[in-house]
C-alpha cells in the first residue's frame, strides 16, 4: 500500500487527539462529562463555522434528506452520547485503562465496515494491524496496585465499552457521506446535530451535573484542548476516513494510545519504562506495516 494523505490525516489525528486527552483528563477534575462534552463543542462549533465560510462560501449545500440523517444521526451517536460517556469513563478509570479499552475501536470498525462497507484487509495490512494491537495492549497493560472497586470497575468498563462502539458505528455510517458531500459541511452538521440532543438534556440534569460559574470554567485550558483535541483532530480524523478505507484509518488511528504516553512522558513526567518503550516500538513497526 502506498503512503497517501488519508493514512497522514490518521496518524496526525491520533497525535492530535492526545494532546485533548491528556488535557480533558485534567479538565475532568473540574467539569462534569456533560459540561465538558457540551462546552468543548461549543468552542468547536464557533471554529467550524468561519472555516465552512471560508471553504465554501455562502451557498448552501445541495445534501440529501438520507445524507442529513446519516450525518445527525452519527453527531447524536458518536459525539453527543459516547464523547459524554468517554468522558465519565476517564474519570472512572483513569488514562490507563481508557488506553487499554481504546483498543477496541479499530476491531469495531473493521468488522462494521466489513459489514455495511464490504472493506477487506490485504494480509500485510492485517500484519500491521495485529502489531499495532501487540504494541498498544503492552503499553496499556494495567498494573493493579491499587485496584478500584469492583462496582465502579464494572461500571467504568460498561461507559468505555458503550462509548467505543457508539463512536465507531457513527465513524462507519458516516463514510459514504464524507466521499459524496462537501467535507467541511458535513463535519458543521454532525457537530450542530450532536449539540441538540445535549442542549436539550441540559434542562433535565441535577444541579451537580451541571458546570459551574462561566468564571469558573477553565477557559484557557478548555479552548487548547478544544481546538487541538477536537477540531484539529476531528478533521484530520474524517479526513483519513475520506481518503482511505475505514479500517485502515481505524488501525492508524490507535497510535493515539502512543502518544498520549510520550507526551505524559514529556508534559507531565510519567515514567516510561523498558515494558512501554517496546510497546512503542512494536505501534510504530506495525504503522510502517501498515504503510508498506
Amino acid at each position: 500500500m502506498q503512503v497517501g494523505i488519508g493514512e497522514l490525516f490518521s496518524v496526525s489525528s491520533a497525535a492530535c487527539w492526545a494532546v485533548g486527552v491528556i488535557l480533558y483528563r485534567q479538565l475532568g477534575r473540574e467539569l462534569p462529562p456533560v459540561a465538558l462534552n457540551l462546552l468543548k463543542n461549543g468552542v468547536v462549533v464557533a471554529l467550524m463555522v468561519p472555516t465552512v465560510l471560508i471553504a465554501h462560501g455562502l451557498a448552501l449545500p445541495q445534501i440529501s434528506g438520507w445524507s442529513l440523517a446519516l450525518t445527525a444521526l452519527s453527531g447524536i451517536l458518536g459525539i453527543s452520547v459516547a464523547d459524554t460517556l468517554y468522558f465519565r469513563a476517564l474519570n472512572t478509570l483513569g488514562a490507563g485503562r481508557i488506553g487499554v479499552l481504546g483498543n477496541l475501536f479499530s476491531p469495531c470498525v473493521i468488522l462494521l465496515s466489513f459489514f455495511f462497507l464490504d472493506e477487506r484487509l490485504s494480509l500485510l495490512q492485517f500484519g500491521g494491524f495485529v502489531l499495532v494491537m501487540f504494541g498498544v495492549l503492552l503499553v496499556n497493560r494495567p498494573v493493579l496496585n491499587d485496584p478500584l472497586p469492583a462496582s465502579q470497575l464494572r461500571r467504568g468498563l460498561l461507559y468505555g465499552v458503550t462509548a467505543v462502539a457508539l463512536n465507531a458505528a457513527g465513524v462507519v455510517m458516516i463514510k459514504p457521506v464524507l466521499e459524496q458531500e462537501p467535507f467541511f459541511w458535513v463535519c458543521l452538521l454532525r457537530l450542530l446535530a450532536a449539540l441538540v440532543p445535549m442542549l436539550w438534556l441540559w434542562r433535565w440534569l441535577p444541579a451537580h451535573h451541571r458546570m459551574p460559574s462561566w468564571r469558573g470554567v477553565p477557559w484557557r485550558r478548555l479552548v487548547i484542548a478544544a481546538v487541538f483535541g477536537q477540531y484539529v483532530a476531528m478533521l484530520f480524523w474524517l479526513a483519513g476516513y475520506k481518503y482511505t478505507s475505514a479500517s485502515v484509518a481505524s488501525i492508524l488511528n490507535e497510535t493515539a494510545s502512543i502518544f498520549i504516553l510520550l507526551f505524559a512522558w514529556a508534559w507531565l513526567k510519567e515514567p516510561l519504562g523498558r515494558r512501554k518503550l517496546i510497546g512503542v516500538a512494536f505501534t510504530f513497526g506495525g504503522v510502517g506495516v501498515m504503510l508498506m
